[in-house]
């Protein structure tokens, strides 16, 4: 059986001219199913491998803590390996063709309390030019669910003033408005009356909402570090984020009895499962609260 394996290893490196590292992590995993084959007694040729056999193998697998991703790696190197005994005519049928690889479970965004976010906002509080555009970049964050790339890209003609209104250009050139609310707008019209000038000095050709000390448009870059430096005057533990923001955003919509389909349009997700990870958050929050208080837990 190691000799198809290696007879299957140069075929993907001389036919199809995959890298040296990509064959040897094919060779190592396929390797290690047949070491698991051998070790049970399971089959003495690849013609009587059967999916349970593989099945199993992914199983011992997870048990041995492999992570998901992992596992996922190692059965799309037995696919592909079957595909190519099978295309060989060395075996007659493809027992791994019908196997799914393992779910990949989506990582938990993580999200500011609401105690957290004001006292963030709070320390924001002075009246100069940096803090009242600071005060109203972050304002709007919040108010808004902005990705840092949907607040860097604003201009001047994106803000409806009387409306209070966001107009912002998503992924995929999907343009969506968006609700200021009352302390976001308060904030940018505090901005815009006492602030802008002092970064846009004359330039009207500029129309980027919010401006550096060079009155050029933030990058994303920009506002990554000027988030971080206002966390850290705010006394702020761990690493914050922009998209801590945006996730903060939707949490606390949905914590507060926002329907999830609502929280969808507010964020700009294409597909509804994309937003239905922010229940997840909510259901950790419930298991917390039941565990905290209920008597008989």
């Amino acid at each position: 059986m190691r000799n198809r394996v290696r007879q299957f290893v140069d075929y993907i490196a001389y036919e199809r001219g995959l890298s040296e590292n990509t064959c040897l992590a094919y060779e190592l995993d396929l390797n290690s199913f047949i070491s698991f084959l051998e070790d049970e007694g399971r089959a003495g040729s690849m013609q009587e491998v059967q999916r349970r056999d593989i099945a199993d193998y992914l199983e011992n697998k997870r048990r041995a803590g492999l992570k998901v991703a992992s596992r996922r790696r190692h059965l799309f190197a037995i696919k592909t390996f079957f595909a190519f005994l099978t295309a060989e005519r060395i075996i007659t049928e493809n027992c791994s063709e019908m196997l799914v690889s393992p779910e990949v479970g989506r990582v938990l965004p993580k999200a500011l309390s609401e105690g957290d976010i004001e006292t963030l906002l709070r320390s924001v509080s002075g009246r100069s030019a940096h803090e009242l555009r600071d005060r109203s970049m972050l304002e709007l964050f919040y108010a808004c669910g902005l990705r840092v790339s949907e607040l860097a890209s604003l201009r001047l003609s994106d803000i409806k003033v009387d409306e209070r209104l966001v107009k912002c250009l998503g992924k995929g050139g999907k343009k969506r408005v968006v609700q200021q609310g009352r302390s976001a707008h308060d904030a940018l019209l505090q901005y815009l009356d006492f602030g802008r000038e002092r970064f846009a000095t004359g330039n009207t050709a500029q129309q980027g909402l919010y401006l550096t000390q060079r009155g050029t448009p933030f990058t994303r870059q920009g506002i990554f570090k000027m988030l971080g430096n206002r966390a850290m005057d705010a006394l702020m533990r761990g690493h914050v984020h922009p998209h801590m923001l945006r996730h903060s955003f939707a949490t606390h919509l949905l914590a507060n009895g926002a329907p999830v389909r609502v929280i969808q349009e507010l964020l700009g997700h294409a597909d509804i499962s994309t937003t239905q990870i922010y229940t997840h958050v909510n259901d950790k929050q419930l298991k917390s609260i039941h565990q905290r208080f209920h008597p008989r837990h």
